[in-house]
This record gives C-alpha cells, structure tokens and sequence, in this order.
C-alpha cells in the first residue's frame, strides 16, 4: 500500500507516518461496519478509505459521521433532568384524543406516537397561513401581543424589508419587560448581509445562533442545522411551517425571486408543545434552561373541541428518521390518495419503493414540485430517478413560478403533516426539523383543495418526457444524483 502523504518524506518519517495512516484508515473502517445502517453506503466508504488512504478517512469524518449526536443527547438529558416540568407533562390526565382519529388511520397514530415520544393532543385550533403575506402580520401581531415570553426559531432572517418589523417587534417586547429570545442557524443568518443578529442584540433581544462555528460541531457543522422556523408567544400561540424570514416570502411587493409557501397558526396543546422543542434548542445551544415562570403558559393551554395534534421533533441527536418513518407509515396506511407538495424531491430506495407500492395499490398518489428549482444540482439529481415514481403509476406535477417552497403531505383527506421538512436526505437525516402531523378532516379538506389547484396550473410529467432526456442531460443529472445524500 502506498500513502500518497508519504512520498517525498524522508525515510525517517515514511514508515511512521505511514503506519499512522494505516491505523487511521483502520479504525475508519471499524466505525463504518459497525456504524453505517445502508450495505450500499458502507461498501462506498471502505472503498473510498483503503483505495485513497488518508483522504478516504478525511472525506469520511467531513461527511460521514454524524458528530453532534453524543454531545446533543447529553445536553437534552442534562436539561429534561434540571427543568422544571413542562406544562405538557404537568397538565392534567385527558382523554383519549385517538378516539377522534379516523379507524383507518389508528395505526399511522400509534406510529407517530412509539417513534416520536409523544401522544396526540387534542383540543387545538389550526389556521392556514399563505406566504409572508398572511404569516408576518399575523406574527408581528402575535409579538405585540405578548405579556411574558416570546420564541422565534428560525433558519433564514433578513436584515431586509421583511426582518426590519420583526426586529422592531421583537426590540419592543423586549423593552416593555418580556423575555424575548432568538434563535436562528449559523448557517442560515449569513444567507443575507448584514447578519441580523447584530441589529436584534442591539434592539436588547436576546439572540443565538445555532452552531455557528466548525468548533461546534467538528468538520461537518455544515451539515448539522437546525431547519426549524417556530414562533411562540406566552406558551400558548405557536406558529410553524415553511416561511423564513425575508423579503422574498411577500409576494405582494412583487420581489424579483419570489418564493411561494405556507404556514400555519396554532392554539392550544401543541403551541406548548412547541415551546418546549425551543427550549430543547436554546439550552443546547446557550446552556440556559427556560424554565421560569414566563416560561409556563397561564392556565390552561387547551384550545377548545379542536382536532388532534402532534409535534415531530427529528435531527441528527437521537431522533432520527422520525419524520421519514412517518412517511413511510402513510403511505402503508393510505386508501385513497396520497398528496405531497415539496421544493425538494430526493427520496432514497425505500421511500421510492414505497411510493411504488402506493400507487400500485390503487391509490392516487400526486407530486407536485417546483418547475424551477432554486438550486440547480437539486433539480438534476431528482430528475435523474424521477422515472421510478412515475413508472408505478405516482403522478407528478410541475408547478410554475414562483418558486413552491411549501412543505404538506396529506392522506385519505383526513391526515396532515405540515412544518419544515422536504423530501431530501438533509431535512430527513441531517438537518435539526420540526413538523405537526393533524387528523382534521376540515383542515385537510382545505389543504386539499389548495394542493389540486396546484395541480390544476400544473404541467404533467410523463415517463415519455423523461425517457426522451437528452444523453448529455441523462448523464449530467445522473451525476448530479450522486451528490444526493448531501444535496
């Protein structure tokens, strides 16, 4: 074996430099047999470590491991440990919110429940928001609106037309006694200039980003972030879903890259539920535990007769696959349709396959994707193994601009899942994600609604037309699928 790093050294150095890497590579390859879950996945590293040592091991511990999880699950420990009960786990015994769940779809909720660590909550209200247009106002009302806490977790905020009334929102709580705290990815704050947290700390709100440093995280912070966008004000009034915090999201002002999404208001049990997957975040990331009496909703927190819902908290730190295998137990539990609205489309073989099996079934199963992708390597690499959903029979859709970055998944009218994941390996294994599954005919009848106008305006996607793919654009997003696991 021959360590390119070795040639040219003197001979001094050669045999323990090369031993070094030698052990290195060996104990690369000990962690990928016993660590990685995918045969495929596990054949590729070994291959990539012992036919380019030293630099397989490199691109292995940069992409490969998943480095936040040990420290992540003893932060959350530390914290369940030290807090004070939360009013979910303090309210008192309700009844059975499963007895408002459609029979059919009982065993999806007993899923949900067993991979997540939650029960169903009921008693909730749930309103649809559509893009920054409806969203921010609601929102900004809600902060002005809040007499003890205030938290905004979120991925993208704008320093821009959008970002200024939140920052001045946030800044008056704030100043008028509330305990107000931000919290928005390291990664994400830099996708507009200036940062924004600068001006929320001088407007006096208490602002942290989210492993904002390769220290933090080790070689592969970039990979590990934390996705969610959540609003919670005094416990009791949450908002969630797709919408960041830019001016491209208000559609009105006709901004020159419009983006199209949904959010969505929310009272009740879950609100709190919510508030609590915030201060899981904040504490891993500051070490301060929100725990106070400004902390805990008044009262209450039940939303009156409303329908039964439930928090799916997922990330690289102990919950993963959460959101994944929800998916995949919807598409098993489906008699009737199927819809899914997604920016990104990059499912791996076994959702593929269960996608297949759905329609095969015979229930319809609708797709609906953006026309035009805003990152190009991602609308290759899905056009590349588009052909496998659609040969079984799953009918996709490409909306026209602007840009759908909304995120649903609806089943038999009766089941939502809605918040901030895509049909991606980052949102589905990497990414820090947070979604609400509802049983609420009302409310799925809506979403419906709006997911066939989509489709109404969208152009059908037939194998014929991918078949006739040019070679060169063939090869080009074939190659671009390659990248898929860290697209």
């Amino acid at each position: 074996m021959h360590w390119p790093f070795v040639q040219g050294l003197p001979e001094s150095w050669s045999l323990p430099i090369g031993i070094l890497l030698a052990v290195v590579d060996l104990v690369a390859s000990v962690h990928v047999l016993t660590c990685k879950r995918d045969v495929r996945a596990a054949i590729g590293w070994i291959g990539l470590i012992w036919l380019v040592p030293g630099i397989g091991s490199f691109l292995y511990v940069l992409l490969g491991l998943n480095r936040i999880r040990r420290r992540a699950s003893a932060l959350q420990r530390r914290h369940h440990r030290d807090a004070a009960p939360t009013p979910a786990a303090s309210a008192p015994e309700q009844p059975d919110p499963c007895e408002g769940v459609e029979p059919s779809l009982l065993p999806l909720a007993r899923l949900a429940e067993r991979v997540s660590g939650r029960r169903l909550q009921a008693g909730n209200r749930i309103e649809l928001l559509q893009s920054g247009d409806e969203a921010y106002p609601a929102m900004l009302a809600a902060i002005d609106s809040a007499r003890r806490s205030v938290a905004l977790s979120t991925y993208i905020f704008g320093a821009d037309r959008a970002g200024q009334p939140f920052i001045e929102a946030l800044g008056r709580a704030a100043a008028r006694g509330v305990e107000v705290r931000v919290l928005i990815d390291g990664i994400g704050v830099r996708y507009t200039w200036p940062p924004v947290h600068r001006a929320l700390r001088r407007a006096g709100v208490e602002t942290a980003l989210f492993l904002p440093r390769m220290r933090d995280a080790g070689l592969a912070f970039f990979n590990l972030r934390s996705h969610r966008k959540a609003l919670t004000v005094d416990g009791r009034i949450a908002f969630t879903g797709g919408i960041n915090i830019q001016a491209r999201n208000r559609l009105a002002d006709r901004p020159a890259r419009p983006v199209r999404d949904l959010h969505f208001r929310l009272e009740g049990p879950i609100a709190a539920e919510i508030q609590e997957v915030f201060a899981a975040d904040w504490h891993f990331t500051t070490g301060e535990a929100l725990d106070g009496a400004a902390w805990a909703p008044e009262g209450s927190p039940d939303g009156g007769a409303g329908p039964p819902a439930r928090v799916l908290a997922s990330g690289p730190d102990g919950d993963l696959e959460i959101v994944r295998t929800l998916m995949l137990g919807a598409l098993a539990a489906a008699r009737e349709s199927v819809r899914i609205v997604t920016p990104y489309f990059l499912p791996d073989a076994s959702t593929i396959a269960a996608l297949g099996v759905t329609a095969l079934r015979g229930v319809e199963v609708d797709v609906v994707l953006p026309e035009r992708v805003n990152i190009p390597l991602v609308q290759w690499a899905a056009a590349a193994q588009l052909w496998q959903v659609v040969a079984p029979g799953c009918r996709v859709h490409f909306s026209p601009p602007p840009f759908d970055h909304s995120k649903l998944m609806l089943v038999d009218g009766a089941w939502c899942l809605f918040g901030s994941s895509n049909w991606d390996p980052r949102s589905l294994r990497l990414n820090f994600e947070l979604d609400v599954e509802c049983h609420d005919r009302a409310l799925a009848a809506r979403l419906d609604a709006l997911v066939l106008e989509r489709i109404a305006n969208a152009r059908h996607v037939t194998l014929a037309e991918l078949d006739a793919r040019a070679l060169p654009i063939r090869v080009r997003d074939g190659a671009a699928r390659l990248l898929s696991p860290y697209l």
